[in-house]
């Protein structure tokens, strides 16, 4: 059996993730484990970098999608030469990656599964603007979406999943549909547009289906432009969640591997739930970046 490092997000979630309670989940199941509790996100991706110098190959994660992030941009840049294996303990606000695989979401469950043979490999995402260069697995967005996501984080964590519709609401009313250029492989799209998704995997937002034909095993992402009025969002909100809006008007779905997009007016960019920056953004898949414990 492979040793693990097991890091715990003390901050995901509605209260603060009480490392002892990791600990006996995890020795419950006879997982051979070193247990960190980092006191903030950069000590997480300092001990997570630090682990991987020091041999380790199997990382699980005690949080939720905004942890898995942390870690494939702590993992990914070291250029390991290896697929690192990811496995999660959901403890965070949300962890729509694993809805995609339908992964349990309690954590005596999910800790069953850090002792099966069973690994997927992933693409991630890399993603460059004038921040520099960002990974996602899951989910990123730019526009309306991730101006959400920028005010979610500031409503209180106990509201959960209905955080993110509430900022949306919020935001909606004055934010900028513009005209944007996304060039990739295969065309050029000229549209105007309120928010574009590139989908890795099918859920974002606490169980929004997004994206119900994205794949992450494929090499391409699943990205949709929404060329809609703002009075037509709110009606198409409760579809996305479903997953039931790509036949809608004004819904133009593409599978690329590359993009870049350009926007008139100034948008923000977010991957995963974290807003990373704004509008210019470039994007490429990297196929089976991570291989992710099933």
């Amino acid at each position: 059996m492979p040793r693990w490092l097991v890091a715990v997000n003390r901050s995901a979630g509605r209260i603060t993730t009480d490392p002892s309670l990791i600990a006996e989940v995890v020795g419950a199941v006879g997982l051979d484990a070193e247990i960190v509790a980092p006191d903030s996100p950069s000590a997480m991706a300092a001990v997570l970098v630090a682990g991987a110098h020091r041999g380790f190959e199997h990382f699980a994660l005690a949080g939720g999608d905004g942890t898995v992030n942390l870690a494939v941009n702590a993992l990914l840049p070291l250029g390991l030469g290896y697929s690192p294996v990811i496995g999660v303990l959901p403890v965070g606000t949300g962890c729509d990656l694993l809805r995609t695989f339908g992964l349990p979401q309690d954590l005596p469950r999910a800790a069953q599964h850090l002792i099966t043979d069973n690994v997927y490999s992933i693409d991630a995402v890399a993603l460059e603007g004038d921040w520099g260069l960002r990974y996602f697995v899951n989910v990123a967005q730019a526009g309306v979406g991730a101006a959400a996501a920028q005010t979610a984080v500031r409503i209180a964590r106990w509201l959960g999943p209905a955080r993110y519709p509430m900022a949306f609401g919020a935001r909606l009313p004055r934010f900028p549909r513009t005209r944007i250029t996304l060039t990739t492989e295969k065309k050029i799209v000229e549209s105007e547009a309120l928010a574009v998704i590139f989908a890795n995997a099918q859920f974002f937002a606490g169980g929004w289906n997004v994206a119900p034909k994205a794949t992450l095993v494929d090499g391409v992402l699943d990205i949709q432009i929404f060329d809609v009025k703002k009075r037509q969002a709110a009606a198409l909100v409760p579809k996305v969640v479903k997953g039931t809006h790509l036949r809608e008007p004004g819904v133009r779905r593409l599978s690329v591997s590359e993009f870049t997009l350009v926007t008139e007016s100034l948008w923000p960019v977010e991957a995963d739930g974290d807003l990373i920056g704004n509008t210019t953004v470039k994007g490429q898949v990297i196929p089976a970046a991570v291989r992710l414990k099933i």
